[in-house]
């Protein structure tokens, strides 16, 4: 019989976890190894994303909750709050790495809607194709042809899967 030792959410914030932890309660949800591939992808998406007047950064820490902590690979919005967000960004993005779950993803923009967070967006490096999930809409499916859209915010997935990562 397995058993989970809770942490204190002062222990979660002093801790570095490799690799990075989410903290929902007390427990632990270990984030995937991230690729090469997943962290290019992040890159290429900050750097667009930056490129139209908005605050994007990877990895941060986002709180929702008095006791969950989230991590997505991407958020943006017009100001990214320091140490980290407490308040809903405009934009939250799970990249897929090979071990990753659609349907677990699809869970994430859920709890990131319920924080009150308008625009999600799920990538999937492999297939080059991505997923627009936002606030009160379907989930819409966006081929490597076309736009991801978030209110004024829009990245072509070809212009995002056009550079090979070196």
């Amino acid at each position: 019989m397995s058993s989970t030792t809770l942490i204190s959410v002062d222990e979660y914030l002093r801790t570095s976890y490799k690799p990075a932890c989410e903290y929902i309660d007390g427990v632990l949800r270990q984030k995937p190894m991230p690729t090469k591939l997943h962290a290019w992808i992040e890159f290429m998406l900050v750097t667009l994303l930056r490129r139209q007047g908005v605050d994007a950064l990877a990895e941060v820490t986002v709180r929702l909750t008095q006791t969950k902590f989230l991590i997505p690979d991407v958020i943006a919005d017009a100001r990214i709050a320091e140490p980290y967000p407490t308040e809903p960004v405009s934009l939250c993005v799970e990249i897929l790495s090979p071990e990753d779950r659609l349907s677990a993803a699809f869970a994430k923009c859920e709890e990131y809607h319920s924080w009150g967070v308008p625009f999600c967006w799920v990538i999937d490096p492999a297939k080059q194709t991505g997923w627009q999930y936002h606030a009160g809409s379907d989930l819409m499916k966006v081929e490597s042809s076309e736009v991801l859209h978030a209110g004024t915010l829009s990245v072509r997935l070809a212009e995002l899967f056009a550079e090979e990562p070196r």
